[in-house]
């Protein structure tokens, strides 16, 4: 499509404004191509303002633009900008480093949303169709998201026989907007809030945003050490803790059953609200032990905010989640995500409850799971035959993503540049550290790409790039 699009681009130079293109059958037999093809290059150039479309009369080529004037001196914003500082930097850098999509010759061992290839393209139009069907489909929602959405949800948090209803949870526009709604419903600006470290750089940003000082809690093989948690509690009078119990963003760990009641009961003890960010529970590898509950199941006193979304398993665009809370703190949530964002769209809603009450969603995650586990492997392999000292200890079940520990002194920041340099991009570890990071880091995801040839060649392009910044003498670092 992108190369039709150009090529229609430059041919309209042997037109005069107003005149008439081809139509869109002799575009289809001139460049030997599809209809669908020729739609959406047509739908491009009218988007940049190339062409007119006329329904029944054609496609014809627009009136030249008139050339914008010069720019103004925005100078003075430095001062306005300056003159009453927010309470901390938002560092949304790392998160936009993910959203980037890189060249095409790049392969993507950055990205955390899944390759389309992994996505339910099908359900999804299926989804989308019927939902458009649907009477009163572009009326608006109730506030609190529709009635059977939050029904699912609450089955889908909550488990078999769990206790949560609908009326314990409010849709979402995805994970990202329910942190932001937590964050900014629980805590006060310019209070504490304890993280895990290391941790999601989005919800970092998320909580500078909201004016949070995050505060570090560390993690080791078995998620959050509850012990310093106690400490952290105790030191900062904080009353929200936000975790990822479930293969932890970047670490892959799941918190031990001991720790799962230790964090509860540590929380319990400070008055504080623990927000759990359930994003990869549907991102389960093939053969991967039973699921433990979410901390939500296991908490009748409202202490547990949970976080869940649609978004990771399915396709970045289903922008839809869910948050559940009891207690006076739900009407809390409710009131900022009203004023945040009044609503989210019915029709997005919808599309969401056809796809998820369809046959086609349940083979859709076991395909997922399978695909998950093969990638999985496979990179672990291309790093046991090339860097074999980088290997976790502990290769996670789930989730989409290596979290690889660097050789003491490597600049991470110039080894993601010089792998960038050889086509592939990979993520530096200092960003999911509130403070200075223990040792260095790369973050690998394995869900972008198109499948194993690009995983196998990018970790032999990431080799090189480790090479050029290591020390490679006759001890290699790399391979020891």
């Amino acid at each position: 499509m992108a190369q039709l699009a150009a090529t229609l681009r430059n041919e309209l130079n042997r037109y005069r404004d107003g005149e008439k293109l081809p139509s869109s059958r002799a575009l289809v037999a001139r460049h030997q191509v599809s209809p669908v093809t020729v739609s959406r290059a047509i739908a491009t150039l009218t988007a940049e303002g190339l062409v007119t479309s006329r329904p029944g009369a054609g496609v014809f080529k627009a009136a030249v633009r008139r050339v914008a004037g010069a720019a103004g001196d925005v100078s003075w914003q430095e001062v306005a900008l300056s003159a009453d500082p927010p309470l901390g930097t938002v560092g949304a850098a790392a998160v936009l480093g993910t959203l980037t999509i890189p060249p095409p010759e790049v392969i993507d061992l950055n990205g955390g949303y899944l390759h389309v290839g992994l996505q339910p393209e099908r359900a999804l139009a299926t989804a989308l169709a019927r939902a458009g069907r649907r009477p009163g489909t572009w009326s608006r929602p109730p506030v609190e998201g529709l009635a059977e959405l939050r029904d699912w949800f609450a089955r889908d948090i909550g488990g078999p026989g769990g206790s949560l209803s609908a009326s314990d949870v409010l849709i979402t526009a995805g994970g990202q907007s329910a942190l932001t709604t937590a964050l900014r419903a629980l805590a006060a600006p310019g209070s504490a809030v304890l993280v895990e470290s290391p941790t999601y750089p989005g919800m970092l940003a998320v909580a500078r945003a909201a004016g949070l000082r995050p505060v570090p809690v560390p993690v080791d093989a078995d998620g959050v050490r509850a012990d310093l948690l106690a400490e952290a509690f105790e030191a900062t009078r904080a009353r929200v803790f936000v975790c990822q119990p479930l293969f932890h963003n970047p670490t892959g760990t799941v918190l031990s059953p001991q720790r799962r009641t230790a964090v509860l009961a540590v929380a319990r003890a400070a008055g504080a609200f623990v927000v759990e960010d359930d994003f990869a529970r549907r991102l389960a590898h093939a053969g991967s032990p039973p699921l433990p509950l979410p901390l939500a199941a296991d908490d009748p006193d409202g202490v547990v905010v949970h976080v869940r979304s649609l978004t990771k398993a399915a396709s970045p665009s289903l922008r839809i989640g869910a948050l559940s809370a009891r207690g006076p703190a739900l009407e809390r949530l409710r009131a900022v995500q009203v004023v945040d964002s009044l609503f989210v769209p019915r029709p997005l809603q919808e599309t969401a409850l056809e796809l998820v009450g369809s046959p086609a969603w349940a083979g859709h995650l076991r395909a997922l799971a399978g695909a998950l586990r093969d990638r999985r492997t496979t990179m672990l392999t291309a790093l046991g035959g090339a860097l074999p000292a980088l290997l976790p200890h502990r290769p996670p079940q789930g989730g989409y993503h290596l979290w690889l520990q660097l050789p003491d002194g490597a600049d991470e920041r110039a080894i993601v540049a010089s792998a960038l340099r050889q086509g592939v991009a990979v993520t530096a570890g200092g960003p999911y550290f509130t403070a200075e990071a223990p040792a260095p880091h790369l973050r690998l995801s394995y869900v972008a790409t198109p499948g194993a040839a690009q995983l196998e060649e990018g970790v032999h392009r990431l080799r090189q790039a480790l090479s050029q910044n290591l020390d490679l003498q006759a001890r290699d670092p790399l391979t020891a």
